[in-house]
């Protein structure tokens, strides 16, 4: 008996590029616990990102507004280096990084186009305890 040869190809998928445009969308998402910064294109495709533990800061160390300076520093660094030039900046979250993230882009050379506060906010909230009868 002869052994067949059986032959196998090697599908690769290929990559999909992000393009960079001028323009492009940088969410903050500032907790209590982290900073977490992602910046997109215009159409919502993900460029870079980066958070203050991903700069290597733990515990309570990485709530600090200078880890969030430093993580918004590190992601608009990158992509300023690949052609972006302005932003819409779009906050999330009661964390102490709001501010310093700010003034991190605007330090970082990207021109700001507009500043929104996305934080959502309960219409009515959880429903009430239920009431105390003495």
């Amino acid at each position: 008996m002869a052994k067949k040869e059986v032959k196998t190809t090697k599908v690769t998928k290929k990559k999909s590029v992000n393009r960079v445009t001028d323009h492009g969308k940088i969410f903050v998402t500032s907790t209590f616990n982290n900073t977490i910064v992602t910046v997109t294109n215009d159409k919502g495709e993900t460029l870079t990102w980066s958070s203050a533990g991903h700069k290597g800061y733990k515990g309570t160390r990485k709530s600090t507004p200078y880890a969030a300076q430093v993580a918004v520093e590190d992601a608009v660094k990158r992509v300023v280096g690949l052609g972006l030039k302005t932003a819409d900046i779009f906050i999330k979250g009661p964390g102490s990084g709001r501010d310093s993230s700010l003034r991190a882009i605007k330090a970082a050379g990207l021109g700001i186009a507009s500043i929104a506060d996305i934080t959502p906010v309960p219409h009515n909230g959880p429903r009430a305890r239920k009431k105390r009868r003495v």
